[in-house]
Formats: structure tokens, C-alpha cells, sequence
């Protein structure tokens, strides 16, 4: 309501001026009955005596017809049918006014009410047709490509500048567009905001617009994905500002430009993180990062150097991993102390002289096979890496009294049906019971695929449509969860600031995405069309694959915990006893590469259901999904 009237306010220009030409258009009409000449004073005193009413009832008339709405920089036919219909509405209630207050239109010839109608839209449309057509020769006559901005925000007025100042040549800002209906109407900097991002093709049709520019950091996942239909459609370029995680992380500036990304289709809001808890738990502390060169290892890495934390040791088993994340550590945080140290987390006398030569505070275990169906096909490997390892490393934190130990873990270790998902589930298990006879802080961190993480499906797609398809879909029904590999990352920091000990927390990650529109997103924001350019394949399900991933089990009740996107899963008690009893079994196992290693799994895992083979072939495949790290 307020919005409304305020962009009525704004328009009280239109609006006077409608009323101006009521009484031009009435005189008018007596001036041509009389063919151009003097009008009879018993007429003239009947025109001027109904005139109060023409212009009251035909300004009623054209307000409840909303002819002041149009831009008069667009108008076009369907404004000016409007306008026809409400001048021809208002002569009708004008005749009944008069008809009963002037004995029966006395002195009202019965042809001024027709030439009223024709002069009255004459001047209505043929004003505004001129405006527009002055402005679309201005705009013709300026050079650089034309473009528009969608947003009429901060941002938008901020792009505005940096072009005008540094690509003036380049760049002819023709208009605004922006949801706002109070901001219509007004003008940023001499450039108008005329309209909803709704007009768009109309706009580009009418001034052949070049490219699009959307200038809005703040839009969540549903705004940005109408943004983008919206230029799809119109079949021009069109390129967005980054988003607020990228701003609010230093990632990008405000003025920069760049292709929209899958992430900005499918990110949610930015995260509201408790940074003061979250620098008081790490700064001025040695922190351990596994996996460091992973996506998750490493998007931790950038997180905690701007947390202050005054060391943080790089531990991977990947050279170029390693020797990438070390480089780019130097350069954009000189003032942190990091040492990158190359190992394995199955290495246990590697493990423990990280341990004994840098005594970590914290220590956040992302490192993890997570290729799905990579994984099924090596069960030894498997097991190593992601329980074996997890539990050198967990024992190794209770040692040493680290303070706090996070394991990342994944959505798949829910009701399991991969080998991979069953060891990230084996340990959460171990790091569960261990918490109850340590000092240190065990925190599990429990989440979905992460857009963009080396072998998902993302980087994938975009290969397929880049080698010009098709694409490789599972199934039409699969979905998964996404998010963000900063949201996850800034999330993790979070649960373990606030973490209680032993616990799982479970980040929420929005609605699931059905991966068959993901895959036709992907395609359209290439600048193709799915199943004409670009084709869709569905392979089938592979082992271990999931139609639909679970963030929680069953007896897994999840409770609020005050902080927003993480929640608390109850703990499912598993005895000591029987988690030691199962690693010795393991760790035998593995030594005689006995093929029955996953019974161990089911053990500790019961709802894991052991593969009753594996598909030949799988052991070289490239999964389509991949956990979060």
C-alpha cells in the first residue's frame, strides 16, 4: 500500500498532465463543431459551466484505468488501447453527469461528445508517442553497446559509475529495470528506472539492446533463477555481479563482471555466522586441516586464514594439491603462518610427527575418498582411507589433547548404499564414542554435494557440454542436495565454534535439486538449447548410487540449535567394546587383503547393505556425484 502510493507520487507529473489537456480536448471539441470559429455564448457558458465535471469524472476515469502506470518510454499499442478504453469509459459517465445535472446535455451538441473522444486520445497517445519517440532517437544517437541494468539497488548505482567512469566509450546505459514500484519513475545518475525486469524483451525489441547486466548481489536461489529466465529468453548476453558470499569473502569486487554460474542459480542466502564465537574458539591458534587440498580442505584453509588463526598446517597426500593451496595461502594472506606438510592420514607415524612437531589446537578432518562408484570397486582402499584414517587421526587429536577435532562427513553415510557412505558412517561412529572418554571435543559435520568440488557432477556437465554432448544423467528422478563450497566451509567453522561434544550437526541444505534440471540449467546457461543442441542420456543407476540422498536416519531426531542452517541429530549409541573389537578386525583384514572387509562395515553399519557384486568396469569409471570434499 505504501509502495503504491509512493509511486503514485512519483507520477504526479503523468497524471497532471492528463488533466491539462481534459479541458483542451473539451474546448476543443466546441471550437471544431463550430468549425473554427467563434462559439456561441449561450454554448460557450454551457462548455465552461460542465467543464468541473468533464475534467473531475474523466480524471476518476483515467486514475481507476491506471492509464498514469505506463512508461511513456515504452508505450505501446496495448497502452494506447488502455488509453482509448478510458477515454471512452469517461465520456460515457461524463454524458450520464451531464444528462442529469444539465437538463438532459442542454447546450452539450451531441457532436462534441464525438470529437471530445477523438481529440482527448489524440493528445493522451500523441504525447506520449513523441516522448518516446525523442527518447529512442537519443539513445540511437549515443555510441558503445546498449545496455540495461536489472537492479536499481546500491549495487546497480555503483556499476553505473564504474562504467561511466572507466568504459564510457564502451558502454551506453540506456535504462533500469527493478521490482521496486517505488523506485519507477525515478532516475540514477540521468538514467531512468522505467519498469519491472518483466518488459525486458519488450525493451530490448524497441531500442536492440546489446547486453544485460543483473546487479544483484543480494537475490536468493528463486530470485536470480526468474532474473535469468527471464534473459535467456531474449536470446542477448547477459552477465551478473558476484554474489555476496564472493563479496563478503573478498573473493571479487563489486565492479566485476562475469558469466552467471550454476552456483548463483542454486546458492541460498548469504550466512548469517557468529564471528566473534567463531575467532574466539580458533585465533591465535594452530589448526590442522587434512585433506587441505581438497575443495572443502582448502575453501577451509582460505576461511580460517581470515579468522585470524595464526598457524595452519596443510597436510595432503596430493603434491600439486598441496603446492596449489601453499601458493595461493602466501598470496593472499602473507601474514599467516602456513606450513604445508606432505603425508597420508594412513601414515600413522607421518600422522603422529604432525601431531608431536605442531601440537594443533583444532584439527578439521576433510581428508576422504568420495568417488561413489569409483569406491565399490575398491573395498580395501576404501575402508583405509576413510574409517582407518579417521581413527589415526581421531586418536592421534585425544592424544596430543587437541581441543576440538570436526570430521566432515556426508549425507551418504544416512541408511548407506555405498561403501563410501558406510565408511563416512563407521567414522562417525568412532568419533562418537571416543568423545565420551576424551578431552578433546569430537564434532561430526554432517552435509550434501558441494557445487563445483573436483569430480561432482557439476565440473562434469560442463565438460560434456563443452566437448558438445551430450549429457550423462543416472536417472530422470535422481535429485541431491547442494550448496556452496564458502556456505558449507563458513558453516563448518560454525558448528565447530558452537559444537557440543560428541554430536552431529546436520547443515541444512535447502530443497533437494532434481540433477535432470540441473543438467538443462547447465546447457541454457551455455547459451544452448537441451534436446536440440545439447542432448540428454540417462545411463541408469550405477552400485551404490542413490535415486534420493538423506540428511538424517530415522532415530536421528533433529532439534534446533539456534543457529540458522545447523542443526542437531541425536546420537545413535554404539558400544566401545564393539567399535574397537571391529577395527582390530579391520585392521587384520587389511593386512591379508581379505575380499570380506565390508562384513566388518556391517558390523557397526546394519542398515548398510553389502553389494553382491560389483559391475565390471566400475573400478574406472567417473562418477556423476561425489561427496562434498
Amino acid at each position: 500500500m505504501v509502495k503504491s502510493l509512493t509511486s503514485l507520487i512519483f507520477r504526479w507529473r503523468i497524471v497532471l498532465h492528463d488533466i491539462m489537456v481534459i479541458p483542451i480536448a473539451w474546448l476543443g471539441a466546441y471550437w471544431l463543431r463550430y468549425n473554427l470559429e467563434i462559439i456561441p455564448e449561450i454554448f460557450l457558458q454551457g462548455a465552461l459551466f460542465a467543464l468541473p465535471v468533464v475534467i473531475a469524472v474523466q480524471a476518476v476515469t483515467n486514475i481507476f484505468f491506471g492509464v498514469h502506470r505506463g512508461e511513456w518510454r515504452f508505450v505501446s499499442l496495448p497502452d494506447l488501447n488502455l488509453i482509448f478504453k478510458a477515454v471512452l469509459f469517461g465520456t460515457a459517465a461524463i454524458a450520464f453527469a451531464l444528462f442529469l445535472v444539465a437538463e438532459r446535455l442542454a447546450y452539450v451538441p451531441r457532436t462534441v461528445i464525438v470529437l471530445y473522444v477523438l481529440i482527448l486520445t489524440a493528445l493522451m497517445c500523441g504525447s506520449r508517442l513523441f516522448y518516446r519517440l525523442i527518447k529512442e532517437r537519443h539513445f540511437s544517437a549515443q555510441s558503445g553497446r546498449k545496455v540495461v541494468i536489472l537492479g536499481a539497488g546500491a549495487a546497480g548505482e555503483q556499476l553505473l559509475r564504474d562504467l561511466n567512469r572507466n568504459h564510457i566509450d564502451r558502454y551506453n546505459i540506456v535504462a533500469f529495470l527493478d521490482d521496486d514500484p517505488s523506485k519507477i519513475g525515478r532516475q540514477i545518475h540521468r538514467v531512468p528506472i522505467v519498469a519491472s525486469p518483466d518488459v525486458l524483451q519488450d525493451l530490448i525489441n524497441r531500442w536492440e539492446i546489446d547486453l544485460v547486466l543483473i546487479a544483484v548481489p543480494s537475490a536468493n536461489d528463486k530470485q536470480m533463477q526468474r532474473l535469468v529466465t527471464i534473459c535467456e529468453r531474449t536470446g542477448k548476453e547477459f552477465k551478473t555481479l558476484p554474489g555476496a558470499h564472493e563479496l563478503l569473502t573478498g573473493k571479487a569486487q563489486l565492479g566485476d563482471m562475469r558469466e552467471v554460474r550454476i552456483d548463483d542459480l542454486l546458492g541460498r542466502d548469504p550466512v548469517k555466522l557468529d564471528w566473534h564465537r567463531i575467532k574466539h574458539s580458533l585465533c591465535d591458534k594452530t589448526v590442522l586441516v587434512t585433506g587441505a587440498g581438497g575443495s572443502i580442505g582448502s575453501e577451509l584453509c582460505r576461511q580460517l586464514a581470515s579468522v585470524c588463526s595464526s598457524h595452519i598446517v596443510l597436510f595432503d597426500q596430493s603434491e600439486y594439491n598441496l603446492y596449489r593451496i601453499q601458493e595461493e595461502m602466501a598470496e593472499r594472506f602473507p601474514n599467516i603462518k602456513v606450513t604445508p606438510v606432505l603425508g597420508d592420514v594412513c601414515d600413522a607415524a607421518a600422522a603422529n610427527h604432525v601431531f608431536e612437531t605442531f601440537k594443533p589446537a583444532a584439527v578439521f578432518h576433510a581428508a576422504a575418498y568420495k568417488h561413489v562408484p569409483l569406491l565399490e570397486g575398491q573395498v580395501r582402499e576404501a575402508i583405509k582411507n576413510n574409517a582407518l584414517g579417521t581413527r589415526i587421526i581421531a586418536d592421534l587429536a585425544h592424544k596430543t589433547g587437541v581441543e576440538r577435532f570436526v570430521l566432515i562427513s556426508t549425507d551418504k553415510a544416512v541408511n548407506p548404499s555405498s561403501l563410501m557412505g558406510a565408511c563416512k558412517r563407521v567414522a562417525e561412529i568412532y568419533c562418537q564414542q571416543l568423545a565420551s572418554r576424551s578431552d578433546t571435543k569430537f564434532i561430526t559435520v554432517r552435509f550434501g554435494n558441494v557445487l563445483g568440488s573436483a569430480g561432482s557432477v557439476v565440473p562434469k556437465f560442463q565438460q560434456q557440454i563443452k566437448q558438445g554432448g551430450p549429457i550423462t544423467v543416472t536417472h530422470p528422478e535422481m535429485t541431491r542436495y547442494f550448496m556452496t563450497i564458502t556456505e558449507a566451509a563458513q558453516l563448518i567453522l560454525e558448528a565447530s565454534a558452537m559444537g557440543e561434544d560428541g554430536r552431529i550437526y546436520v547443515l541444512d541444505m535447502g530443497k533437494p535439486v532434481l540433477i535432470s534440471q540441473l543438467a538443462e540449467q547447465l546447457i541454457r546457461l551455455s547459451g544452448r538449447e537441451p534436446g536440440k543442441d545439447i542432448e540428454i542420456i540417462y545411463t541408469g543407476l550405477r552400485a551404490g548410487e542413490k535415486l534420493h540422498e538423506e540428511l538424517f536416519h530415522d532415530d536421528e531426531n533433529l532439534t534446533d540449535t539456534g543457529v540458522d542452517k545447523i542443526q542437531l541429530a541425536d546420537t545413535r549409541t554404539v558400544s566401545a567394546e564393539l567399535v574397537n573389537s571391529v577395527f582390530l578386525d579391520i585392521e587384520k583384514r587389511l593386512d591379508n587383503y581379505d575380499k570380506s572387509l565390508s562384513d566388518c562395515i556391517k558390523e557397526l553399519v546394519p542398515e548398510y547393505v553389502v553389494p553382491s557384486y560389483v559391475t565390471p568396469g566400475n573400478e574406472t569409471s567417473q562418477s556423476t556425484e561425489a561427496d562434498p570434499k
